[in-house]
């Protein structure tokens, strides 16, 4: 296993360990299972969760794949940022549409469905982030 792999594999094991426990923490002691009203949007608890845990763990993420991960990338980090925000924001939307579907249409718990969300978002996150969002420019 090669170093850059190795480290996808340790940050992107550990942001998925701590978006897993944000998620669980939010749903079960932070919104004890009730919606989450932000005055102009109400959502579910198990999307509320999920809200909650992209707000802390994305800028976590990103930070620690641009550093540390991709760090020899030789795109300006604004544009790193810009496309890793695109393809976060697919994720949470693809997130969003399955958390929906195992939950709200097959009637599964929320967390089993977010392990399972969560598996599915990593091999786009990494295949995304290798090719696009943090690629080498060769001149």
């Amino acid at each position: 296993m090669n170093k850059r792999t190795y480290h996808y594999l340790a940050i992107g094991g550990g942001k998925t360990v701590l978006s897993l426990f944000l998620y669980y923490f939010s749903l079960h002691t932070l919104l004890d299972k009730q919606n989450l009203d932000l005055g102009f949007i109400e959502f579910k608890p198990h999307i509320g969760a999920l809200f909650l845990s992209f707000v802390i763990v994305f800028p976590i993420g990103f930070l620690l794949s641009k550093n540390v991960v991709w760090h020899e990338s030789n795109l300006p980090w604004k544009k790193q940022f810009s496309r890793q925000m695109t393809f976060e924001i697919l994720a949470i939307v693809f997130n969003y549409v399955l958390l929906k579907l195992f939950v709200e249409v097959f009637f599964w718990w929320p967390m089993p469905s977010q392990i399972i969300t969560t598996i599915i978002i990593v091999i786009f996150s990494y295949l995304s982030q290798k090719y696009i969002a943090f690629k080498v420019v060769k001149h």
